[in-house]
């Protein structure tokens, strides 16, 4: 057995960053406590969301990733509880600027960072305006606990992202997000459908998946975002085993079997009967 705790957290995120952080902080201890050893936050938590519009005096709010001030809170916290983070920050690089993410292993050291790939732009996520497309590419982690993977929001709608870190022999996949309501389009509930492709992740790729969003209604210069919350956890099937509700803070938890998982995945043969070379399609349209 090689079992393996991992957590969730759903919050509501304010203006307020260091209040955003502090309870962030709080949240990673109080599922700590309940066993997690790899927990997630939701995408960008220590800020509102700010690309609902573009407002240039929000570049403010990035940092390089060296030294940057959030993440070396995280790694004491990580170091402290000897839990495994992946944490979605605002980076600067240069004359860029990148949604980001840096995975902090166990004992508070960052293993490597990742910028995420799938830039979205639309009424009410406005994300071009304020991110650089990630150069990073897709990448895995060995952490004290696992060998992870990790995308950002947009990216989780993507099936090519999830199969690549498979590949690179992710155990877990890893999925910090902010998402909710359509502005100009108040009839449309992507949650079902958001949690359906990751579900399918999940399933194809017979690898647990870990989804964690915010909640709460957030406005700026007019336009209202309302997060729908739901994070959840699937299984190696894609089946739910942990989920949270649209509108309350909280903390999903699941523990799963790596050993029994790899034996799993290599009995359904589903890497083994691969055909890249007829996928050529998926790099040329």
């Amino acid at each position: 057995m090689q079992q393996v705790c991992v957590a969730a957290i759903q919050m509501a995120c304010s203006d307020d960053s260091q209040d955003n952080i502090q309870r962030a902080m709080e949240w990673v201890r109080n599922a700590a406590g309940q066993g997690a050893q790899i927990i997630l936050l939701p995408e960008l938590f220590s800020g509102p969301y700010f690309c609902k519009t573009q407002q240039p005096e929000y570049f403010q709010l990035a940092e390089p990733y060296a030294g940057h001030s959030m993440l070396t809170r995280m790694q004491s916290l990580a170091s402290e509880l000897q839990v495994v983070l992946p944490v979605s920050f605002f980076e600067r690089a240069g004359q860029s600027y990148f949604n980001s993410l840096a995975v902090i292993d166990a004992d508070g050291g960052i293993l490597g960072r990742y910028r995420k790939a799938h830039i979205p732009d639309g009424p009410g996520y406005q994300e071009k305006f304020y991110f650089s497309p990630g150069d990073s590419g897709f990448q895995v982690w060995r952490t004290r606990y696992a060998s992870i993977g990790a995308g950002i929001c947009w990216d989780q709608w993507f099936p090519e992202a999830a199969r690549s870190m498979c590949l690179q022999g992710a155990e877990l996949l890893f999925y910090p997000t902010a998402i909710g309501s359509e502005p100009e389009e108040p009839d449309i509930d992507s949650k079902a459908h958001w949690q359906t492709v990751m579900q399918g992740h999940a399933g194809a790729n017979m690898t647990p998946l870990i989804a964690a969003n915010r909640i709460g209604r957030e406005q700026d210069a007019g336009v209202q975002l309302n997060f729908y919350g739901s994070s959840f956890i699937a299984g190696w099937d894609g089946q739910l085993t942990a989920g949270l509700s649209r509108d309350a803070e909280g903390i999903a938890i699941s523990t799963f079997d790596l050993a029994q998982l790899r034996e799993l995945r290599a009995g359904w043969g589903l890497f083994r009967d691969r055909r890249p070379e007829l996928y050529q399609d998926l790099i040329t349209y």
